[in-house]
């Protein structure tokens, strides 16, 4: 993830970085600046256009590309937006944890200093899951931030069983565990459901066709002057959509990611604090 002062807007806006999606869309953009111009050089100087396509007609659909990214990118931002939630919620929980165990059960417990230690790396397995990147140290074959939870679950079956520890107490401790994997499974929720394909390709496909089609709407008007209009065009509406895509999956490497593995830092660090 980015970090940036918001308030520093004039200085943003001459800023690029790798994810901008100017850098991305240049070729595209200069293919469809040529294409534009020989729609021109075609109507004004070989055909002789003298009228131009209905440019209401566009106008609606412009209205209605608007309406179509407004919800596409308020749909990937709340994506964003939960997917954040559900790592305050892993701090909170990992820290709730560490703490229950380290005050509430003895030093003379078995496992004690491994319990606490897994704590703060069911985060770190969690991150990796999310990536599809199996943390070395695990096998390879099995869904490891349940393996992390299981051994979680183990210990403190056998703190009831051998060291007899109240019901009071395993419960207290039990519901910071459960939140451990209702996390999880929000975050697999979250990666693993996308935007439906149909409707993602259809906003891929009206944007084409309303950028291919404007030039022979507006060339009358504006002539040659109709390509930095088109490119304007399409910088805006396919940069809505690129972001949207970007963020609709929040938990990689991406600039626009959630700042995962500050997080997971964090949850390192507070934990690596409070040990006995």
């Amino acid at each position: 993830m980015v970090i940036y002062n918001p308030k520093d807007w004039f200085s943003l806006i001459f800023k690029f970085h790798k994810s901008d999606t100017f850098r991305r869309l240049l070729w595209v953009m200069l293919a469809v600046a040529a294409y534009t111009a020989l729609v021109v050089y075609l109507e004004l100087d070989i055909f002789h256009v003298t009228r131009s396509s209905s440019a209401v007609m566009y106008q609606l659909l412009g209205f209605v590309i608007s309406l179509l990214l407004v919800f596409r990118t308020n749909t990937a931002y709340d994506r964003w937006w939960e997917g954040r939630k559900q790592w305050g919620a892993l701090v909170n929980a990992s820290r709730n944890l560490h703490l229950k165990v380290k005050n509430l059960i003895p030093n003379d417990a078995p496992e004690k200093e491994r319990f606490m230690e897994l704590v703060p790396r069911y985060s770190f397995v969690l991150r990796y899951h999310l990536r599809d990147i199996k943390w070395e140290g695990m096998k390879e074959d099995c869904h490891q931030p349940n393996a992390v939870a299981n051994e979680l679950y183990r210990i403190l079956g056998r703190w009831m069983t051998e060291y007899k520890i109240s019901t009071e107490l395993m419960l207290a401790i039990e519901d910071e565990l459960k939140e451990l994997t209702d996390i999880c499974g929000a975050c697999e929720r979250i990666r693993k459901t996308p935007i439906p394909y149909s409707y993602n390709i259809f906003i891929k496909k009206f944007i084409f066709a309303y950028v291919m089609t404007l030039p022979f709407g507006f060339v009358v008007e504006y002539g040659y002057g109709i390509i930095p209009i088109v490119l304007f065009t399409l910088y805006a509406l396919a940069s809505l959509e690129l972001i949207a895509e970007e963020i609709e999956d929040p938990f990689g490497e991406d600039a626009n990611d959630l700042p995962i593995d500050t997080i997971v830092d964090t949850i390192a660090e507070n934990t690596k604090e409070l040990a006995p």
